[in-house]
């Protein structure tokens, strides 16, 4: 079976009432696939009109019926808000691997009124409520997924064509108190949740979902190891010299005890002058080495720009207080000290392998952002190398 690339689309109210954490560990742990791409987009009124015309389809197993309702479910559903013409949030996510399209799909499932358990992501947070009559009265399809490789790729060519002028980082997409000041900050996921599919990734969002906070951006993505030193920048000092008590007081402790001869305080304090630096740097080193998956002192200068070896999700959420309550779930950077319930405390290991990164003030939110370019369009560049330009 050949390599394919498919969709899952997490639908406005699916992102509303925060399912989407729960969403995607399914599709991650699920499937097995390579979650490769990942977008928000704020559907224009023509992208809806286009997708939705693309629904029905004698290709789809799914019953005609159900078929019809996630056509009409798109055209109210997905578009601008009546009343406002506020857009709406969408999440699309991208999977590669084999046999993609028919995995996505089984995890994603099927709609029938007599489904009564829990396999499927349908079953979970899809709903399908008929009266008496055996007429809808509601249906909620949680996310869409195509049914075949040729659907996957017309409804993949469509959402690249929309994907700039629809998708990126999004605005005005939230409504706000004449008094409510919304702040925006930055989250990685950070490469050591991506050595296998697993879970975490879905569940820190699902986490991170508890602050009320929305996400306006999503990003898969590769750092680079210019981006991961001028991201960490910052620590690269504080580790120089933050750590010179203690390089001094492991080395007199290793000198005393190998040489036979004691240190005195005076000596210890040069001994971290000496040893500090180069011991911070090293550190910092693993830390670059950690994001992209390269060291500096070791990369090729042609490499250094190149996207790296390591992947995360970058994510921007947005709202009221939100670099403090993003802070607040994630917890300090040693996961032992980091409280039950937070983030660090059930995902990280140590120091370096923390789970999570999050902007510690609005100002370096910013920067941050700026560095990672969550509004690059990675999920147009996939679609494109998979199928050619339109």
């Amino acid at each position: 079976m050949s390599e394919q690339l498919a969709y899952a689309i997490i639908t406005p109210y699916s992102l509303y009432k925060s399912r989407t954490g729960g969403i995607v560990a399914r599709l991650i742990t699920r499937t097995g696939l390579d979650l490769v791409a990942a977008r928000m987009f704020a559907p224009s009124p023509e992208l809806v009109r286009q997708y939705a015309d693309t629904v029905v389809s004698a290709a789809d197993p799914q019953d005609r019926r159900i078929q019809e309702l996630i056509r009409d479910y798109i055209v109210k559903q997905m578009g601008p808000e009546p009343k406002t013409q506020r857009r709406r949030r969408v999440m699309v996510l991208l999977f590669r691997g084999d046999d993609a399209v028919r995995k996505v799909r089984s995890v994603v499932g099927n709609f029938s009124p007599y489904r009564r358990g829990g396999e499927t992501i349908r079953d979970t947070y899809g709903d399908l409520v008929l009266d008496e009559e055996d007429q809808v009265r509601y249906f909620e399809p949680a996310v869409l997924a195509a049914p075949t490789p040729e659907e996957a790729e017309t409804k993949l060519r469509l959402w690249a064509r929309f994907s700039d002028q629809d998708g990126g980082v999004l605005d005005g997409v939230v409504a706000y108190g004449p008094d409510e000041k919304p702040e925006r900050t930055l989250v990685l996921l950070k490469p050591d949740n991506f050595r296998f599919p697993t879970g975490k990734p879905g569940n820190m969002i699902d986490f991170f979902s508890r602050t009320g906070l929305f996400i306006i951006g999503i990003k898969v993505h590769r750092m680079s190891v210019a981006e991961a030193v001028e991201f960490y920048g910052p620590v690269r000092e504080v580790l120089r010299n933050r750590l010179k008590d203690m390089v001094a007081a492991r080395t007199k402790t290793l000198v005393e005890k190998e040489l036979g001869f004691s240190i005195s305080p005076g000596e210890e304090r040069q001994l971290g002058d000496l040893l500090g630096p180069p011991f911070g740097e090293n550190q910092f080193e693993n830390i670059v080495r950690f994001m992209s998956g390269r060291s500096p002192t070791d990369c090729e200068p042609s490499l250094m720009t190149q996207p790296g070896t390591e992947k995360c999700i970058a994510l921007i959420y947005e709202g009221v207080n939100a670099v403090s309550k993003i802070r607040d779930v994630l917890g300090p950077t040693d996961p032992t000290k980091a409280p039950p319930g937070s983030i660090r405390r059930e995902f990280g290991s140590n120091i370096l392998v923390n789970a999570a990164h999050a902007s510690d003030s609005t100002d370096n939110a910013r920067r941050e952002m700026r560095i990672v370019r969550v509004e690059e369009n990675l999920f147009r560049k996939v679609v494109e190398s998979a199928y050619g330009k339109a």
